[in-house]
């Protein structure tokens, strides 16, 4: 009985070691195809429209993108302070993943 607990704990410690290597492999895998977007100062971007933001009484003809903003402030790991047209902020911080370059 005692040498099948030594053979639990040993076979526990291996499977962990491979489950660590198998993640990596898959870390590694998802990194290789991920792409960060990286906005300068003074571009355009058009901002994502959540359904909370959008009209309800448009639906599924609502426009999926809004905008355009003016990158106003770098603030880091992928989030920037936005504008309007008119020079109004907005109101929070966005992040790259919901914003897209807007070409005039």
């Amino acid at each position: 009985m005692e040498d099948n607990l030594d053979a639990v704990e040993k076979l526990r410690e291996t499977a962990l070691i491979r489950m660590a290597a198998q993640q990596q492999i898959v870390a590694r895998s998802f990194n290789k195809n991920v792409k960060a977007k990286m906005f300068q100062l003074g571009d355009w971007v058009l901002r994502k429209a959540f359904q909370n933001i959008k009209n309800p009484a448009n639906r599924k003809l609502a426009p999926p993108w809004e905008g355009p903003y003016e990158i106003t402030q770098v603030i880091g790991n992928g989030a920037y302070r936005l504008t309007d047209q008119h020079g109004n902020l907005v109101p929070r911080s966005w992040n790259a993943t919901h914003l897209r370059k807007y070409y005039f």
